[in-house]
């Protein structure tokens, strides 16, 4: 008995047109990447076995590449997340209508708009230096140093309290001197959380294609300012993960 075919999605662009998008290596197997439409909303999808898919790394960049792929044909993709399998094309065209109040306000929003990212990730030697140079945290060391271990526990929690206030602080500079001159630049910009302790700014910023260029020359400007202290890692362009959200899962739609 065959393996029963599901219909997986990748992402919705604005148009009306059938679209097609070349295939994927998608299980072992080259799979066409086609389109199903409800009014000017078109879901991007292939044909799959009807099962529940893991995040692995493999599948992720996948999906990813296919979403990097829509994205050079379309200015308008919204990205929806991994491992959505339908039953039938019907269902895709029913997910297209129930999400379509939203999508229409999203596609003027996002059309023609990248999203770019940026973490600025402190230097070792720059950030030991400072944190050494800090008065209060060189005073508590020393008295950490000076007694036992069971003496010193609680002079040790001060010493990672301060520790992570210094962090904080560094973290409010990178906003100021790095994420604000940046802002003015984008159609819009969000910080999330820095991912362990070195990275002191974790920022996302939409831009519109035409200022790219400018916004890719101020990064650059900010780098050279900065490179003896700190690493950036500049990332994309990507489809406006960052600033959608749709956060598609269809627990219900999946076999039993």
């Amino acid at each position: 008995m065959s393996e029963e075919q599901g219909i997986y999605v990748f992402c919705c662009i604005q148009t009306d047109e059938e679209a097609s998008f070349g295939t994927v290596e998608f299980e072992g197997e080259e799979r066409e990447i086609r389109t199903i439409h409800y009014k000017d909303a078109a879901m991007v999808v292939t044909e799959v076995p009807m099962k529940i898919y893991h995040p692995s790394r493999e599948n992720l960049m996948m999906h990813q590449q296919v979403i990097s792929t829509v994205m050079e044909k379309s200015d308008t993709v919204v990205p929806i997340s991994f491992g959505n399998v339908f039953h039938t094309d019907e269902d895709v065209a029913a997910l297209a209508e129930s999400l379509y109040p939203q999508l229409e306000k999203l596609f003027p929003k996002i059309k023609g708009k990248i999203e770019v990212g940026l973490k600025v990730i402190g230097k070792k030697e720059w950030l030991e230096k400072n944190i050494n140079q800090n008065e209060n945290v060189a005073k508590k060391k020393q008295v950490v140093q000076s007694k036992s271990e069971a003496a010193g526990y609680f002079d040790r929690i001060q010493l990672g309290e301060m520790a992570k206030d210094f962090f904080q602080g560094m973290q409010s500079e990178m906003e100021t001197e790095i994420h604000e001159p940046l802002k003015p630049l984008a159609e819009a910009a969000k910080t999330n959380d820095p991912i362990g302790e070195k990275m002191l700014l974790n920022a996302a910023y939409l831009i519109d294609h035409d200022k790219e260029a400018e916004f890719d020359e101020m990064v650059n400007e900010l780098h050279d300012q900065w490179q003896d202290r700190v690493d950036f890692k500049y990332t994309g362009p990507w489809p406006a993960y960052n600033f959608i959200n749709i956060k598609l899962k269809v627990e219900e739609q999946e076999t039993p």
